[in-house]
């Protein structure tokens, strides 16, 4: 049986399954060229030790994501490319892993979350909140109890009302267009999307820092995305990627601290220790 989402029990791990070529921090599991048989042995082989290691749920992404206001401009990939990517590695994830994690696709085409919920995953992770493409909302309200999670993005840089006040406006529309289009309410997870929509080092340490406010404004379950983002790296001097552990396992912990319910991660085994002793504080 697969595994539920009982808020406020636990904070849950999400690991970050790449199948892309071209993630900022360099995990991506698709080589140009590569075969698609390996690249659905490599994600097996890195989902199974997720799980192992304290993941609760595998995101898999098949485009990425990292914000071209920070790390320049990168290709699109198309609806078709995307689900040859990402599909055959959900259905393989969810057959050989779904009695243990719940299995979460990172898109904003609608198609590619009809596929994926199709093929065994139960949560669709859209960046941009059903507002690029409102068909990853109607995927969910067709599937009945999976989760869409609506990050908070834009297009256009700064923030004129300040970034607490843009984000908890913008999500609150966001939520409100999702629930229009037919998903449940208690189905819905919000994320404020640090490192993203042109969100500096002080923006996100602000949202960071009234993390319990803003849960409390929107009133639903919190996710929160820190691993190795690029104000990590500055706050620590310049340091890249695959140095920035430390870093986001303090803003993990802060972020529990201040409710988050899901915490996504790259470094899933060290990750899941900082949880372990975060959650024996915060939720005794």
């Amino acid at each position: 049986m697969a595994p539920e989402l009982r808020w406020g029990k636990k904070t849950y791990l999400m690991g970050i399954v790449n199948v892309t070529p071209d993630s900022f921090s360099g995990d991506g599991l698709a080589p140009d060229g590569g075969d698609p048989a390996d690249v659905v042995t490599a994600a097996l082989a890195q989902g199974g030790a997720m799980v192992e290691a304290g993941a609760d749920i595998l995101d898999v992404g098949a485009e990425s994501t990292r914000p071209r206001s920070a790390y320049g401009d990168h290709s699109a990939v198309d609806a078709r490319t995307e689900l040859a990517l990402a599909i055959p590695v959900v259905s393989a994830l969810a057959s050989e892993l779904g009695d243990r994690a719940l299995i979460s696709i990172d898109t904003s085409k609608g198609v590619v979350a009809a596929a994926a919920l199709e093929a065994g995953a139960t949560i669709v992770n859209d960046v941009w909140a059903a507002t690029h493409d409102a068909g990853t909302a109607d995927a969910v309200a067709a599937a009945p109890g999976t989760h869409l999670v609506l990050m908070h993005n834009q297009e256009e840089d700064g923030y004129r009302d300040g970034v607490y006040a843009t984000v908890v406006a913008w999500l609150r529309d966001a939520v409100d267009a999702a629930i229009a289009r037919g998903v449940e309410r208690d189905r819905l997870i919000v994320d404020p999307g640090i490192g993203f929509g042109g969100k500096g080092t002080e923006e996100n340490l602000e949202l960071l820092h009234r993390l319990s406010a803003f849960k409390a404004e929107l009133g639903l379950p919190v996710l929160v995305g820190t691993s190795r983002k690029r104000f990590i790296g500055e706050l620590l001097g310049g340091a890249e990627p695959d140095d920035r552990l430390e870093g986001t396992a303090a803003t993990v912990a802060l972020a529990v601290a201040s409710g988050a319910d899901i915490v996504r991660v790259h470094d899933v085994a060290h990750i899941a220790r900082t949880l372990r002793v975060a959650d024996a504080v915060v939720r005794r």
